[in-house]
């Protein structure tokens, strides 16, 4: 597939474009700065995720879209904005698969009371990031999209162990997932059509 990837040059970014590449996937990267990008394979689109111009640039031809977008205290709306964007330009029906929090909450879920603490705690000192969350994930609920919106809980550098435990609406025990799992997680969302229009949850097992 051509797949169009958001944060390509982040901490997760990176193994997933790897992981999306050696699974034989065609990539088109949007990224701020052109030169972090390493390796061979991928074509690279210069901008912002909030640029509707670079945006339709980074779509166009793209048989899905994958977002490793990470938070950032600069931009406290990021995501929102983003999922905006997406919604406008993408036709109905089109893939989209990214990346949340678990401290949100949606319709369904069956959190413990660990779980019911943390989401809490991150809701009410998370501030705008926490916000952005929350409204990036009413935005593609609003829309016609196929999304997916992965929830993982704190994550941790490190290679894929090969395993990952998810579920739309309940918690894993780990409160812990490595980055390669959850590009892992998000490569088999994208190729296997899981959990569309949801947001599960993901961790080690």
């Amino acid at each position: 597939m051509k797949i169009a990837v958001l944060g390509a040059t982040g901490r997760t970014g990176r193994p997933l474009v790897a992981t999306l590449l050696d699974r034989g996937h065609e990539v088109t990267a949007l990224v701020r700065d052109p030169s972090k990008v390493t390796g061979s394979g991928i074509t690279v689109v210069a901008g912002s995720s909030t640029d509707p111009d670079a945006m339709t640039a980074l779509v166009a031809g793209a048989d899905a879209v994958v977002s490793a977008l990470g938070p950032t205290s600069k931009e406290s709306d990021l995501h929102t904005q983003t999922a905006q964007i997406l919604v406008d330009l993408l036709p109905a029906g089109a893939r989209f698969v990214g990346i949340s929090g678990a401290g949100i909450d949606v319709p369904g879920d069956q959190k413990g009371g660990r779980d019911k603490f943390v989401s809490k705690l991150l809701q009410t000192f998370g501030g705008g990031l926490a916000k952005d969350k929350a409204t990036e994930y009413e935005v593609f609920a609003a829309s016609d999209l196929e999304w997916t919106l992965a929830r993982p809980p704190r994550l941790q550098d490190g290679a894929p162990t090969g395993s990952y435990y998810s579920d739309a609406h309940k918690p894993g025990r780990s409160t812990s997932l490595r980055r390669g799992d959850l590009a892992t997680f998000l490569a088999d969302c994208l190729e296997q059509h899981l959990f569309v229009r949801q947001a599960p949850f993901v961790s080690e097992r």
